[in-house]
């Protein structure tokens, strides 16, 4: 019975870190929605935009306002990466947009050190990275509450914005720009003002990822890395998919947290650092689409 419940205390920990590597890889598919890009900046604006706002609470500013001025530093990021990086590169190559998407990458890192420094930050949200005594309690499994407001926020915010871009306006006119930018604009949908709300809904998304790790880990350039841990997300459930953002993380939570625990102890521990890349290859080999992206036919 204590092995069981040790598995499941590991595969429900894995779980709830995998619903923040979907917070993650969901900043990736918004961009990659509307404009079929790969915004390789995305673990830049997790970084830039966590750093803002403890540097903005660093200044005196309480924690409402200085997430609502991280917010509006956020749109200022969208709007010029729209009208500064997106619209003078309109109609170019999709490798052009990429090679763009990595110096927009540089750009956020040094603007965000310059002005804030380069010193590990601790971000206090006043919840403790300790076991509920309830869960403890009544079902014998640690888990902690850090990583279940985490996973509740994740989860909060991603199925709020599945639900945004289905059922409302603005997201029936992403749905028609990623379909077909052309028929979109010529039946009157503002390209340029979808792409502003797409890239501000991405930063926003790298704003909560970013306290929520930054929470545990510390304010530090390490969450550039972030978005390395995305990239087998994003493999696995497709790259066009909010669906496939959710069930991915899930997926490689939970199997690197159970390979770490149960097959990394036969190569030295550390199999979580690359058992997730292990994983992609095969799918890319076998369904690289992933399990909810479209099959992409190519006619030669």
């Amino acid at each position: 019975m204590t092995e069981f419940l040790f598995f499941i205390e590991v595969l429900v920990g894995g779980l709830l870190a995998g619903t923040m590597y979907s917070l993650v890889a969901l900043g990736f598919v918004l961009i990659y929605k509307a404009s079929s890009t790969f915004n390789f900046a995305q673990g830049a604006m997790v970084f830039f935009a966590v750093l803002a706002f403890v540097g903005l609470m660093e200044l005196g500013l309480s924690f409402p306002l200085a997430f609502i001025a991280t917010i509006f530093l956020m749109f200022l990021v969208g709007l010029g990466t729209e009208r500064l990086v997106l619209e003078p590169l309109m109609n170019q190559s999709e490798d052009t947009l990429l090679m763009a998407t990595i110096g927009l990458g540089f750009v956020l890192e040094g603007l965000a050190q310059a002005a804030w420094g380069v010193e590990v930050r601790r971000l206090d949200l006043g919840i403790g990275d300790f076991p509920i005594p309830w869960i403890v309690d009544n079902l014998g499994l640690f888990i902690s509450a850090l990583d279940l407001t985490a996973g509740a926020v994740a989860t909060v915010m991603i199925v709020g914005l599945a639900l945004l871009f289905k059922y409302t306006k603005m997201g029936l006119g992403l749905r028609a720009v990623a379909d077909d930018p052309g028929a979109a604009s010529s039946i009157g949908i503002p390209l340029k003002n979808i792409m502003l709300m797409v890239w501000t809904a991405a930063g926003i998304v790298a704003l909560i990822a970013g306290m929520m790790w930054g929470a545990r880990a510390g304010v530090q350039f390490a969450l550039v890395d972030l978005a390395l841990k995305a990239l087998p997300v994003l493999i696995i459930g497709g790259f066009s998919s909010i669906p496939g953002a959710i069930v991915g993380g899930l997926i490689i939570g939970a199997t690197e947290k159970i390979l770490e625990v149960y097959v990394g102890p036969f190569f030295g521990g550390a199999i979580e650092g690359w058992a997730p890349y292990v994983l992609a290859i095969f799918f890319l080999l076998y369904r690289p689409e992933g399990l909810f992206g479209e099959k992409i036919i190519r006619r030669v």
